[in-house]
């Protein structure tokens, strides 16, 4: 294939809005070759290892580790990779290194469980700090399997929340304030303007910059970050008004359900449906996964999620429909706007409303 046909700088801001980053378009054998070489080169020699989601909750807990233990190897994952990143880990640590996994929950033991027994066998400890809806199986046999697993109220705190009360270290009230901050967003309270600052920043930063940032200015950032900001979201807010524009609505029970299609910053979407006086939000994105977002009228975000591949909190939630076999199904997929995997979600939502009618009877 051409690189210019995949490369961003070149797509108008209407193919853009529609099409998936070029990254998307790499063999999956090519990132595998990639990340079996960048994981063994982080944790090589590391007495600190720590497995975390890249965003601003993630890091903000390698942020507190970094403090705590003077240095930490990093290696981003994300839910889905966590099987293939756990055995990565488990193969290259050294041996007695203590582990953390941070921000990151398994959709079931099984997926995980003999990467996972190898990595407690091989490490001192492994510490599991996290805040999203686990099953009491799972809990139960990350326990039994060795690791200390601490899972905060999902609706009160987040896993940087969870990490700061959990380690027994003596922090500079900067990260008191970070992990509010960082709550703020992720819990999408949004009662603090300097949420989305981290949010976004998280987004666009390389991860060791983002946690070397707000290690020294905490939630304040810098002025010269706020400027690169500022250039970013020049283009941020053009795609978020193309994805709000080609919004839908649709009634299902008692919820009125809004529903779009793009690459876009899905958190700011959701906001200006619910401000159009939707219950949910659903920004199903070219990727093929899709983001779903509650308010005070639907917090069962992640029971939606649960039945689509997915999973996540009472107000955010996220899933990947499993129903992509080949290039000609995500190809119809960016053609109609992601019209088969709204459908597989209204699915979901309506499945809810009905069980609700059930119980009424």
């Amino acid at each position: 294939m051409n690189d210019r046909l995949i490369d961003d700088d070149r797509l108008d801001l209407a193919r853009k809005s529609v099409l998936p980053g070029e990254g998307f378009f790499y063999p999956d054998s090519l990132d595998a070759e990639r990340a079996d070489q960048e994981v063994r080169e982080a944790v090589t020699g590391a007495e600190t290892v720590v497995l975390a989601d890249p965003d601003a909750d993630g890091l903000a807990c390698v942020a507190l580790l970094h403090e705590a233990f003077g240095a930490a190897a990093l290696v981003p994952t994300s839910p889905h990779d966590l099987s293939d990143t756990l055995d990565r880990v488990a193969d290259g640590v050294e041996r007695g290194a203590r582990v953390f996994v941070c921000d990151l929950c398994p959709d079931e033991y099984r997926y995980i469980a003999g990467q996972f027994e190898r990595l407690v066998e091989r490490a001192s400890s492994v510490r599991w700090f996290d805040h999203h809806q686990w099953a009491d199986e799972t809990v139960e046999k990350v326990r039994a399997a060795g690791a200390e697993l601490v899972v905060g109220d999902s609706e009160e705190e987040c896993s940087a929340d969870v990490t700061l009360a959990s380690l027994g270290h003596e922090f500079d009230p900067l990260y008191a304030d970070l992990a509010a901050v960082t709550r703020d967003h992720d819990l999408w309270l949004r009662e603090d303007p300097r949420s989305d600052d981290l949010a976004d920043f998280a987004y666009w930063s390389d991860p060791e910059e983002y946690v070397e940032i707000v290690r020294e200015h905490g939630p304040d950032l810098p002025h010269e970050t706020e400027e690169y900001l500022a250039e970013q979201r020049v283009e941020k807010e053009a795609l978020i008004e193309r994805a709000v524009e080609r919004s839908e609505t649709h009634e299902i029970g008692p919820w009125v359900v809004g529903m779009t299609y793009g690459r876009c910053s899905q958190n700011e979407v959701a906001e200006a449906l619910r401000e159009a006086g939707t219950d949910a939000a659903v920004v199903v994105k070219p990727s093929g996964s899709a983001s779903i977002r509650g308010t005070e009228t639907f917090e069962r975000c992640h029971e939606v999620a649960g039945q689509v591949n997915g999973g996540g909190h009472p107000k955010a939630a996220g899933c990947k429909p499993d129903i992509y076999d080949d290039m000609l199904d995500y190809a119809h997929h960016w053609t109609t706007r992601g019209a088969t995997t709204k459908r597989v979600i209204l699915g979901a939502f309506e499945r809810l409303s009905d069980e609700g009618t059930e119980t009424e009877r």
